[in-house]
């Protein structure tokens, strides 16, 4: 065996041995940090960055940190390399509310049962979270020539929008971001259906646009009766909004996006999906869509939901004011401007005002990238015949902020789980199994070392 192969193999055999250490570390980290407390309200995202700048000490990893309001915690660590675009690795720190009852183990323990760890952020995002840093961490440990740098930000509030977090960074600190070229967040992940292993990498979103609808009218005695009031109006309004569905429309990514799962559906969905552009006017296709797979149905047209109502805090008083709350998500080509003033005509009472609370602009990373490709060709080898498409979500990361800035980011979690299995995001009993995360991580650390060697 000639010396530089043998040299090679070392090389290989060590980093191998170093990825599954990692792995295996990275079960016992993400139960230390389920277990710290960072749900959103108030966030209290300080501690998670306590939590891995302790890490990052203990490695000997420089590292930021800034608060963007007592509590309200970010940090970035950067390992330096060539000139290539930099990558950044995102997470968020903050977490949903869990309510205890409904739980069949307490939410933030990070129990172990069955093979799945428990908690809540288990899914969203505590485990991607740990297992980009371990990757960071196993990056760092080799010492490797890296053609471009690599940075692990954790951030507070994307559950609540980034204005603390992603956005407070981007607007107060935008030197971070120069040379940065990509950025992987949540947002996608793998499915397998029966033998077939598909990866989803998201690359566009519904735009969230959160309004506030306030009607006024004169106010009074609930005793005396009135035919118009601001509550009277509101509900008109509200139920207007409510009751609307607004026209179908496919765009490209989203047709890529079924078309790529069209095999793995039953069979009343199969030939549609292959060609959703051509079903989707079919009122028959769409109303089955909509009550055997929502999220799917979803991503084809915009859509509002009345989530809150306030009117009088006393049930004999007929208030001047009264409000909904309205969470509208847009496809990315609608104009959120637009969309308000034609919801202004609907309403079509001139009693009753809309005042936008939240809006994001809409933007698509492209999937002709190294980046894109480093993933696919790596999905196919840890997972033999696995595919990689391109996906859109419904919902909403902080990946829009970067998207605004010219940066490729892209929703991707290398977690894989059988189709229609409950992971419990957002939900009751949020688990992640002990080997996707040990999968996950050496997946990552194999990433990361291809896209930052020559």
């Amino acid at each position: 065996m000639g010396r530089c192969l043998l040299i090679t193999l070392l090389i290989l055999s060590s980093a191998s041995a170093s990825a599954l250490n990692y792995a295996a570390d990275a079960v016992t980290r993400l139960i230390e940090y389920i277990r710290i407390d960072t749900i959103n309200p108030p966030g209290n995202e300080s501690r998670g960055v306590d939590y891995f700048a302790a890490i990052f000490d203990a490695a000997g990893i420089a590292y930021e940190t800034a608060e963007s309001a007592p509590g309200r915690g970010n940090i970035w660590a950067r390992l330096d390399g060539g000139r290539k675009p930099a990558l950044v690795l995102l997470s968020h720190i903050d977490v949903v509310p869990a309510d205890p009852r409904y739980w069949t183990v307490p939410p933030l323990a990070g129990e172990v049962v069955d093979g799945y760890i428990y908690g809540r952020g288990a899914r969203d995002m505590k485990s991607l979270a740990v297992v980009q840093l371990q990757a960071f961490l196993a990056l760092h440990a080799s010492g490797a020539r890296l053609n471009r740098d690599v940075i692990f930000m954790a951030t507070a509030d994307e559950e609540a929008g980034g204005a603390y977090g992603a956005g407070w960074l981007v607007e107060n600190r935008p030197e971070l971001f120069r040379n940065v070229g990509f950025l992987l967040n949540e947002g996608g992940g793998g499915t397998r259906y029966g033998e077939q292993t598909v990866f989803s990498i998201e690359v566009t979103q519904k735009v969230p646009l959160w309004l506030r609808v306030t009607a006024r009218g004169e106010p009074g005695h609930g005793s005396s009766w009135r035919s118009e009031t601001a509550v009277t109006r509101l509900l008109r309004a509200a139920s207007r909004i409510a009751e609307t569905q607004y026209p179908v429309r496919v765009i490209e990514p989203v047709a890529a996006a079924f078309s790529g799962v069209a095999p793995y559906q039953s069979e009343e969905f199969a030939e549609g999906f292959a060609d959703v552009a051509s079903v989707a006017q079919d009122r028959n296709f769409m109303r089955l869509l909509e009550l055997k797979a929502p999220w799917s149905h979803a991503l084809l047209r915009d859509a509002c939901s009345v989530t809150r109502l306030n009117a009088s805090d006393k049930i004999n008083v007929v208030p001047p004011e009264a409000y909904a709350e309205v969470d509208c998500r847009l496809l990315p080509d609608r104009d959120p401007e637009a969309f308000v003033r034609d919801l202004e005509i609907l309403i079509g009472d001139p009693r009753v005002s809309v005042e936008v609370l939240m809006s994001f602009t809409p933007a698509i990373s492209s999937t002709d990238t190294e980046l894109f490709a480093a993933i696919e060709t790596l999905a196919a080898t840890h997972f033999p015949g696995a595919l990689t498409i391109s996906g859109v979500t419904t919902g909403f990361t902080d990946s829009h902020f970067f998207r605004d800035l010219g940066i490729v980011s892209y929703g991707f979690s290398p977690f894989v789980s059988p189709f229609g299995e409950n992971s419990g995001v957002h939900g009751n009993d949020e688990r992640i199994s002990v080997e996707n995360v040990e999968t996950g991580t050496r997946f990552m650390i194999e990433l990361l070392r291809r896209f930052t060697s020559d």
